[in-house]
């Protein structure tokens, strides 16, 4: 039975939805095509008019990660919050214990960083490409005041600091070192 565009469009998303909230929660290697296609209530053999291979969806899921972000106001923080406090409610929802507790709806680079680097050039490619998108949006957090190389620093610096919060809070056992690592980093970063 052939469906329409429409509905081919809406299982796509649905797909890449799916994956990237899993792969965030059970790395690139931890869930199977035909697991996946399962959740999504399709079938295995619909997912090849949607994607080449897993490391097409790979990639892909990527970019719909940091686009979920970005879009839910994760890097560019709502209209509520004040210009020079921009950096700082970033750096504070970051280093939340609600972003720790759920990685299938956070950060790309807290949840994959480790499982990116033993991936194939194709996804390392889009892993670096989500990265970049991530760290222009965290440069726009930081003041005007400072150029662009050193704005750039900063990001750099502050996106690799948090990221390695998150994974050290998350990989930790002991519930109160892991508030601990967040609060401290929090404190040091603002």
């Amino acid at each position: 039975m052939k469906v329409s565009r429409e509905q081919a469009a809406e299982n796509r998303g649905k797909i890449l939805q799916a994956a990237a909230q899993l792969f965030r929660e059970k790395g690139f290697d931890g869930i199977g095509i035909a697991d996946l296609m399962k959740k999504v209530g399709l079938t295995h053999g619909g997912f090849y008019g949607h994607f080449a291979s897993k490391e097409d969806l790979m990639s892909q899921a990527c970019d719909y990660a940091v686009d979920e972000l970005l879009e839910l106001g994760q890097v560019n923080n709502p209209a509520s919050a004040k210009e020079g406090n921009r950096y700082k409610t970033f750096i504070t929802r970051y280093l939340s214990g609600e972003h720790r507790d759920n990685p299938g709806q956070g950060c790309l680079m807290a949840a994959l960083g480790a499982d990116a680097a033993r991936q194939t050039p194709q996804v390392k490619q889009a892993f670096t490409q989500s990265f970049n998108r991530l760290l222009n949006a965290l440069i726009q957090l930081l003041p005007l005041t400072k150029t662009p190389a050193a704005r750039r620093e900063q990001a750099i610096l502050t996106m690799a600091t948090l990221v390695g919060a998150q994974v050290m809070a998350r990989a930790v056992d002991d519930p109160v070192l892991s508030q601990e690592i967040l609060k401290v980093v929090q404190k040091n970063l603002h």
